[in-house]
């Protein structure tokens, strides 16, 4: 017999719950907590999902920059992968730092098996500049990666590096975005943050189109905006919704808590995953404080 807890209710029926849906991220682990799986995990975990993970390289990185990376060997990755999908579940996958040809293409086919939308962060550089993708693995990255992504989220200098359009104004949003389709994912999200006035980005899969504003914040602690931004696009997809709603529910909450970043170590800071928790007066009324610098 088991257990009763207050009000006679047996602790069993107390306790069970359904899982909530399951996001998994294969992508680089970020030291200091920013960036990369750790990042993905947060906002999963902020956005109402359990979010899971498959390791693909460990970086010795902070807030100054990355020191070291090291790219884990093709069948480690596909063993954590297999090892999640086979047993949990998977309902989105996320994709960020995969630093080789030899792991894009194994990740590209495990997603193709995959009944589930897959969200690819194309990763080149980091926040610093420091470089995440060989270029040998630009091709795969177009010919394999791409083609089986529902949404492909690069920044200007990603889309670039993958297509060479190169965009210093909104109107040319939408020949990068025609430049990225034309590797076949059903949907580009072509994030324009490094452009001047609002943070405009166009989503489109190329016959209607979205257009996402979100007033800058005038701060410079940005680190793990991309990884956020695209693992939240995976967990709202998680939950049922379709990719508009789904981005523009992402990019919400990602200028929320590019509002709330803040200072740590002697670099460029994260954003706040958490930034939901609090009671959001230091982001709605302006009074946290900044040193300045554009966000991006």
């Amino acid at each position: 017999m088991s257990a009763a807890g207050p009000g006679g209710t047996p602790a069993a029926a107390r306790t069970a719950r359904t899982a909530p849906p399951r996001v998994l991220t294969v992508a680089g682990s970020d030291s200091g907590g920013g960036a990369g799986i750790q990042a993905d995990l947060k906002t999963m975990l902020a956005l109402g999902t359990h979010g899971m993970s498959v390791v693909t390289a460990v970086t010795a990185q902070n807030s100054l920059g990355v020191q070291g990376a090291w790219e884990l060997p093709v069948e480690a990755v596909r063993a954590q992968y297999r090892s999640v999908v086979d047993d949990i579940g998977v309902q989105a996958v996320k994709t960020g730092m995969l630093a080789s040809a030899e792991l894009v293409e194994a990740v590209a086919d495990l997603l193709a098996a995959t009944a589930a939308p897959a969200v690819v962060d194309p990763v080149g550089v980091s926040k610093h500049g420091d470089s995440l993708l060989a270029a040998s693995a630009l091709d795969s990255v177009r010919t394999k990666l791409l083609p089986v992504a529902t949404v492909a989220t690069p920044n200007l200098d990603e889309v670039a590096q993958l297509t060479g359009v190169e965009v210093d104004s909104e109107d040319g949003l939408r020949r990068a975005a025609a430049a990225l389709l034309a590797y076949g994912p059903r949907w580009a999200l072509i994030k324009g943050g490094h452009l001047r006035g609002d943070a405009v980005d166009l989503l489109t899969d190329g016959s209607e189109e979205h257009w996402l504003r979100a007033p800058r914040h005038d701060n410079r602690h940005t680190h793990g905006t991309g990884c956020t931004l695209a693992s939240a696009v995976a967990a709202q997809l998680a939950k049922g919704q379709t990719v508009p709603q789904a981005v523009a529910a992402a990019k919400e909450y990602v200028t929320g808590a590019i509002a709330a970043g803040f200072a740590l170590g002697g670099g460029i800071g994260p954003v706040d995953h958490g930034w939901r928790f609090g009671d959001g007066s230091e982001v709605l009324d302006g009074t946290r404080e900044t040193d300045g610098t554009r966000g991006s």
